[in-house]
């Protein structure tokens, strides 16, 4: 499908490595992370992104994924829907043929995304300073293939996400739920532990990417 002509995106940084969290945790993956974040979550690791970057045409950005030969890339931030013209890029992904994924904190609504993209929707917790952000009508608009994550900064934020995925029973809505660790807030093999005291249907993680290169950019 021809290249939507005279788009631009203001890019922070294109980057090829392992994918660290979510469902394609381990693959070699395209990053192409977008400029602006309206949230300011307490443990961000990406404030870097919040501004400068370069604008750079839609098609030099398919360019330079292409150029990887990805199977899977995934459209990140900052807030990458806070740019409208996330929308078209990531339908000309899908277009090419990747396995496209989107990492979205939730203050934006996700309905407009292209279907076969897999929304990793970020609940925020009230450890982030940001749980107000949250849309009711985005969790109403997930889709099976869509994953739901929640960053636990302590035990109330274990106990609040517990009773978040319990009252819009989660579980049912998508295949993959995930609790995550604030990186050094939230002693990992404590979490594991409350989430088998309970038996949540939900799924433990770490960031890969955090344990292999710490806080390096653009790994």
């Amino acid at each position: 499908m021809p290249t939507e002509q005279g788009l631009t995106l203001r890019i922070t940084e294109i980057f090829f490595s392992l994918q660290g969290e979510a469902a394609t945790a381990g693959w070699p993956t395209v990053f192409i992370r977008l400029t602006g974040c309206p949230m300011r979550c307490t443990y961000c690791d990406t404030a870097y992104a919040f501004e400068g970057g370069e604008i750079v045409a839609l098609e030099q950005v398919l360019e330079t994924v292409a150029r990887y030969a990805p199977r899977y890339v995934t459209v990140t931030g900052g807030e990458p829907l806070a740019q409208p013209n996330c929308l078209p890029l990531m339908t000309q992904l899908c277009d090419a043929g990747y396995s496209v994924s989107l990492e979205t904190g939730g203050a934006l609504p996700i309905a407009g995304v292209d279907a076969r993209v897999s929304r990793v929707l970020d609940i925020k917790t009230p450890g982030s300073g940001e749980a107000g952000g949250n849309r009711p009508e985005n969790v109403a608009a997930l889709h099976r293939h869509d994953q739901v994550k929640f960053v636990i900064t302590s035990r109330a934020d274990y106990e609040w996400s517990r009773d978040f995925v319990a009252s819009r029973a989660l579980a049912g809505k998508v295949d993959n739920v995930w609790f995550s660790p604030a990186y050094n807030e939230q002693p990992a093999d404590q979490l594991a532990d409350w989430i088998l005291q309970d038996r949540l249907p939900v799924r433990f993680q770490v960031q890969l990417h955090k344990i292999l290169w710490g806080d390096a950019r653009g790994r």
